[in-house]
Order: structure tokens, then sequence, then C-alpha cells
């Protein structure tokens, strides 16, 4: 069965990752903080997660990742016309050191 072709609609809209940066202990105000950008993107977000442990394999071998201000520690995926809109999303977000935004691209 032929797939129908995508509507100006769909055309416009192309998914982005959020990774976030940074690991430090929540205070209450960033946990509100948090809270409120989350509820801001709801209508834009596809998924979301957060990560805990991890581990870096290499052709020099395997290595425990620490966790700490380099860490990737979260990221969301969300629904935006361009890569410019999906920065303005990120920079509302509360980071600990810094969010990296990339287009998703359909294999």
């Amino acid at each position: 069965m032929k797939r129908a072709k995508p509507t100006n609609e769909e055309r416009a809209v192309k998914k982005f990752m959020i990774l976030h940066f940074g690991f430090e202990t929540p205070t209450p105000e960033i946990m509100d903080a948090w809270g409120k950008w989350f509820e801001s993107i709801a209508d834009k977000q596809v998924d979301q997660g957060g990560f805990s442990g991890g581990r870096e394999v290499s052709k020099d071998g395997t290595k425990d990742l620490p966790w700490g201000m380099e860490s990737i520690t979260g990221y969301n995926i969300i629904e935006a016309e361009d890569l410019d809109a999906a920065e303005q999303i990120a920079h509302d977000n509360p980071f600990i050191t810094s969010i990296r935004v990339y287009e998703i691209r359909s294999m």
C-alpha cells in the first residue's frame, strides 16, 4: 500500500533532541523551575528521559563515565519548525552547565 504524501503542515515540523549537561543536587527552586519548563513545552514534547550511570566504549577499551558537571544527564525530544525555534525553546530551560540541540534526521 502506497503512503500518502505528507501535508505542508506535516512537513513544517521537525524533531530535535535537547541534551542536558551538568549535574548538581537540585534545590526546591531548581525543581520548581524545571517543572515550569516541562509544562511550557508539553505541547511540543515527544519524549523525555534522564540518565544515571554510563560507560564510554572506544578502541582503547571501556571506562565508567563520571557523574558531574560534564555529564549528559537527560534529554527531551521536541517538535519545532527549525533549529532556531528549537534553540529558543532550549533558552528557557533552567540548565545546569549547558544544553545542546540537534535536529533528528529520519533514516
